[in-house]
């Protein structure tokens, strides 16, 4: 199938796929340029399959990104670049967010996929 733009190029599962769900705090010094190198740093991961994300007219945002193993994404967490992003969306960029990690069992797309 051709890829979608804005859709991860996804394997057959199993894969891994973690769910941040944020609502930022109003605070934007340094999130788009550590935003950007997160992401490049995540597609140099061993493991890193792809990331999806949207956000609302209210700042709520939804990224996922998808990983072959659970390893491969523990990895990723201990990343110092990564830590030290983390803190500061905790101090600085995020009013609230939510971590939620996914085995991906089936998937689906269409609807060309029915």
């Amino acid at each position: 199938m051709t890829p979608v733009e804005g859709f991860a190029p996804l394997p057959d599962p199993p894969y891994y796929a973690v769910i941040f769900t944020s609502l930022r705090s109003g605070e934007d010094e340094g999130y788009a340029a550590m935003a950007e190198e997160m992401d490049r740093l995540a597609a140099e991961q061993p493991g890193y399959i792809g990331v999806e994300f949207v956000r609302n007219q209210g700042g709520q945002s939804i990224t996922v990104s998808y990983w072959r193993t659970q390893e491969a994404l523990q990895n990723w967490k201990a990343v110092a670049a990564h830590t030290l992003a983390q803190q500061l969306g905790k101090d600085r960029w995020y009013r609230h967010y939510t971590l939620r990690v996914a085995r991906v069992e089936r998937a689906y797309s269409g609807p060309e996929g029915r």
